[in-house]
């Protein structure tokens, strides 16, 4: 990293604030995700498990062009979505590991974090079912006359689900206030862009439809926050969706369970050149936003919060066996009756 290179302050384009925000929430999940790989390797950690390492900057930089009301609905990859929001590391940590103080009572495990107090509406193991959950959430929030949006994002993969056109055509019919984001890291669940679409812009899909769409450089916290904030205007406005392509990549495997044998160790060190977290770690030092003091006090404090989660996760009791029973279904008094 270029330490000696002097940028005018002018020529940075936000505050302070949102530049340490997005370098403590990039950090804490970097530093979170590695934690958990290495417990699932100790088995502290069981079934499924998919790391969002290298992915940061998309949920970062998304959470800091919303507001508090949008809602967010995202794939099984989905540690790294609630710890930009907000959600208390102990509850994530302890629902990876199926404890009854987990974010959803031990039940859900690593694929199915929920948090209803940041309208976080879950990561969904279905591949592609958050899309038309996501359109639906949407038109909630039109129905209801709110100001608010949802943001749904799906991996690459996903975009071969039928689900996903139908809920883009119903969204620019009705102009929902939805903004759809495919986080593309080249390589769905193993197999290549290249290898299993025609389409290889994948935001061009978004234009069959007349919806805005457009690529945007996932590695770069500043691109995503920028694109973000341009879409969530036009929701807010009453313009419809927009339909986002964040160019990323995942320094680890599809799950833990993945060898990777379909890429090199050179292709993923060439995209390590272009680390979220150092990307913003250089700007914030060159432009004298933070000082290198500043920054190891944040790496410690992650460290201690990381930590302090496992030591949580390991004293939680397990769910008692009748709350299997519970939490299943809802009953609601319907203002109709059914013949």
């Amino acid at each position: 990293m270029a330490k000696d290179k002097k940028v005018a302050p002018e020529k940075v384009k936000h505050a302070k604030e949102r530049y340490m925000y997005w370098y403590e929430s990039m950090m804490l999940q970097r530093k979170f995700e590695e934690k958990a790989g290495q417990l699932y390797g100790q088995q502290k950690i069981r079934g499924f498990c998919h790391l969002y390492i290298g992915q940061e900057a998309c949920s970062s930089g998304a959470y800091s062009a919303l507001t508090k009301d949008d809602k967010w609905i995202t794939a099984y990859r989905d540690h790294g979505i609630p710890l930009a929001l907000g959600t208390d590391p102990k509850a994530v940590m302890a629902e990876l590991y199926g404890k009854a103080t987990g974010t959803t009572k031990g039940k859900g495990g690593s694929m199915h974090i929920f948090d209803k107090e940041r309208n976080f509406i879950g990561g969904h193991g279905i591949v592609g079912a958050q899309i038309p959950m996501g359109a639906g959430i949407a038109f909630a929030e039109k129905y209801n006359k709110t100001t608010n949006l949802c943001i749904c994002f799906f991996g690459d993969g996903a975009v071969r689900q039928g689900a996903l056109h139908e809920a883009f055509n119903m969204a620019m019919t009705w102009k929902l206030p939805v903004i759809f984001v495919v986080e593309n890291n080249g390589y769905a669940m193993g197999t290549s862009v290249e290898r299993s679409s025609n389409v290889r812009e994948l935001y061009t899909i978004g234009e069959g439809y007349d919806m805005p769409s457009e690529p945007v450089d996932g590695m770069d916290v500043e691109a995503v926050h920028e694109a973000v904030s341009r879409a969530a205007a036009r929701a807010r406005a009453g313009e419809g969706p927009t339909f986002l392509e964040f160019k990323t990549y995942r320094y680890r495997g599809h799950s833990m369970s993945d060898p990777q044998k379909y890429r090199t160790k050179e292709e993923v060190e060439e995209y390590k050149k272009r680390d979220p977290i150092e990307m913003v770690k250089d700007t914030m030092l060159e432009n004298g936003i933070a000082t290198e003091e500043e920054l190891a006090a944040i790496d410690a404090q992650i460290k201690v919060m990381v930590e302090e989660s496992v030591q949580f996760a390991e004293n939680s009791p397990w769910p008692a066996a009748e709350e299997a029973f519970t939490d299943n279904y809802l009953q609601a008094d319907y203002p109709f009756i059914m013949d």
